[in-house]
């Protein structure tokens, strides 16, 4: 049952963000946590506080403003304690130049007691930063920043 719950809101949270609004998932961050996203560009970084993760949703619906997951699978390991996430999508979107791209790859998910106190996104970071080197070349600098990252 404890399962089948997580699942169901670990959609409702990709729905949130598929429909803009982050702010469902910075709700669910424990008080200590951190948020990852692989690679080297202008979405990845560690950060670690509430300010610099809503700027990096900020960034990134500046970015990519119809970005959208389809899910994949979502697999679900542990206790409310010590529950790993494991999210498989496909994710499309038409960057601010409007040509469609699409991407895959993964989230992972450590929550204790329904708070995410860890986030790993896991792109193709190849095909992510293609992208962002076309938005670039487009004009769009931020596609080009440094990482929001904080310490």
């Amino acid at each position: 049952m404890y399962h089948a719950i997580v699942r169901r809101r670990i959609r409702q949270l990709f729905d949130a963000v598929n429909q803009g609004d982050a702010e469902p998932v910075l709700e669910q961050f424990a008080p200590r946590f951190e948020h990852s996203f692989l690679g080297d560009h202008a979405l990845s970084g560690t950060r670690r506080t509430l300010a610099a993760t809503r700027r990096w949703y900020e960034r990134l619906y500046r970015l990519l403003p119809d970005i959208h997951f389809d899910l994949r699978e979502v697999l679900v390991s542990g206790g409310p304690w010590n529950t790993i996430v494991v999210v498989a999508w496909n994710e499309t979107n038409s960057g601010t130049d409007g040509v469609r791209t699409h991407n895959q790859g993964y989230h992972v998910v450590h929550l204790s007691w329904g708070r995410a106190s860890r986030l790993v996104i896991c792109p193709d970071t190849a095909g992510l930063k293609a992208t962002l080197d076309r938005l670039a070349r487009a004009g769009n600098e931020e596609a080009h920043a440094a990482p929001i990252v904080d310490i």
